[in-house]
């Protein structure tokens, strides 16, 4: 089983389509898909009480309605998915999610996959390939500088993004192109392992660190699309995060 962990912050406009996504992906795979709200007051914390009112739901089949909310369905052909929404009372961040998610996660294969339309989860396949009928990797990310569709955005990101993962590669002796990316799919095994404490954008450093410097799994790194959004579309991450994030990439190398 496909455990899918999707960190939510006011994202009532993407969120219901990402799921559908999430849902068609890897069609014969078993799925369950871990919603987690971290204090949205954008109206997504509603519909998720509205189309999750006694918790779970599952199908095999997940489209959007026209009115905007689910429509859960059985098609014989398709795996069964599995979609369960929590619920933090404040917001904490995407590292508070990450860890309330994975603490409940079932699958034997985890992934991270954001709420605003930016990942493509048909991208999932080849990760999930490497690691399940392959078998050659533990730990599979994502990259958006591997010639995929990736839509221009600022340029000081790009820098900022190959500047950290430079950094990243010189103190964790690692060749990965994107840390900050986030598809990270990794196995169970790896995941029993982690020990999350970063609530914030930060958790994209610790987990890679902690991987890194375990030594122990076989990393690999594939080329996926991106269609990134300003911030006037809602994106949230700033530069603050990246200034945090050097000072992180020192203290998970050193001082953990």
């Amino acid at each position: 089983m496909l455990s899918v962990i999707i960190p939510v912050y006011d994202e009532v406009a993407t969120l219901p389509l990402v799921l559908a996504m999430a849902s068609a992906a890897l069609p014969t795979v078993e799925k369950e898909i871990i919603i987690v709200d971290d204090g949205s007051r954008d109206g997504t914390r509603e519909w998720l009480r509205a189309n999750f009112p006694t918790g779970a739901r599952n199908g095999t089949c997940i489209t959007v309605g026209v009115d905007g909310d689910l429509v859960v369905t059985d098609e014989p052909a398709s795996a069964r998915v599995t979609m369960m929404p929590l619920y933090h009372e404040r917001n904490s961040g995407k590292g508070a999610c990450l860890q309330t998610g994975l603490a409940s996660a079932n699958g034997d294969v985890i992934v991270v996959q954001d709420a605003d339309l930016e990942y493509d989860p048909a991208d999932w396949v080849v990760m999930y390939d490497l690691i399940n009928r392959r078998k050659v990797a533990d730990v599979v990310y994502g990259s958006r500088f591997y010639g995929r569709p990736h839509r221009s955005l600022y340029f000081h990101h790009y820098v900022a993004n190959r500047f950290i993962s430079l950094v990243f590669n010189l103190l964790y002796n690692q060749t990965l192109t994107d840390i900050e990316c986030c598809y990270k799919m990794l196995t169970r095994e790896v995941m029993r392992h982690l020990r999350l404490s970063c609530n914030d954008f930060g958790c994209e450093i610790q987990l890679s660190a902690q991987i890194a410097l375990a030594n122990r799994w076989r990393i690999y790194e594939v080329g996926i699309s991106y269609f990134g959004r300003t911030y006037e579309e809602g994106k949230k991450i700033g530069w603050r995060d990246g200034v945090k994030a050097i000072w992180y990439l020192v203290r998970f190398r050193f001082f953990s």
